[in-house]
């Protein structure tokens, strides 16, 4: 295992952590080792994950000040997307302990999870609309059935950043705890849900994710398309600029 990711298990609940501090971002090494390891948990005998990061911030998605996707983006797009639907597509609960921000594809990574556990410091942000970017990481479909359709346009729409007590009003928090209580709080509920019939879990898991399984595939591959489209324009520039010096965009449409 690599320095970027460490993995424990404690009773049925395996936790899984990623060192990228302070903002870890992902790469696709990462989400790779991630899936990976997910799924060996559970094959041997894991009924619940959790799934945490050290440092400031949960997941802050791609890292534009690196080189963002690089020079191929439907490559890239596809083949981190391709992890990010093998972690919606694990057959035990994941709860994310989500401690400062889950932006943009981090906030992706949070609700390929089961359970969301934040505080009132956590920070979710769909900030693609400040990047001059369509969503991502499956989010077209996994937001709107977390938080509704009407109130996922909404975040998509503004990309305002949701505190974490509103985000437990919203639903897309499922568990809000006292700050610095995020990844304590989160083994506690894997444990509750490691407590019951594990077959019988992993076939109420199945059949509640179908629908968000068979609606998937084809949502990643739109977003792909609309983000590899969108990375070309003009506004894109402005919002990846204004993101790395900390200002505010301006959009012209082009």
């Amino acid at each position: 295992m690599s320095e970027e990711l460490s993995a424990v298990v404690d009773g049925h609940v395996g936790v899984l952590q990623i060192h990228r501090p302070p903002h870890n971002h992902f790469s696709l090494d990462v989400l790779t080792e991630l899936a990976d390891t997910a799924e060996e948990l559970a094959a041997d005998g894991c009924r619940a994950l959790v799934l945490c990061s050290e440092g400031k911030n949960f997941c802050a998605g791609v890292d534009f000040a690196a080189g963002g996707v690089g020079e191929s983006p439907v490559h890239t797009l596809s083949a981190i997307y391709g992890q990010g639907l093998r972690l919606y597509s694990l057959p035990v609960p994941v709860i994310a302990a989500v401690q400062g921000a889950a932006v943009g594809g981090g906030l992706g990574l949070a609700c390929s999870a089961d359970f969301r556990v934040a505080s009132p410091s956590t920070r979710f942000h769909a900030n693609f609309g400040r990047l001059g970017l369509h969503q991502g990481f499956g989010l077209s479909v996994s937001l709107p059935r977390i938080v509704g359709a009407q109130k996922a346009a909404d975040l998509f729409y503004t990309a305002r950043r949701v505190p974490g007590q509103e985000a437990h009003a919203l639903g897309l928090a499922d568990l809000l705890v006292e700050d610095g209580a995020v990844r304590e709080a989160a083994l506690e509920h894997a444990h509750r849900i490691a407590d019951s019939a594990p077959l019988a879990v992993r076939s109420m898991k199945a059949t509640l994710r179908a629908d968000l399984l068979a609606a998937l595939p084809a949502a990643l591959e739109r977003e792909i398309v609309e983000q590899t489209r969108l990375l070309s324009t003009k506004d894109n520039a402005a919002g990846v600029t204004a993101s790395l010096d900390r200002t505010t965009p301006t959009f012209t449409g082009a």
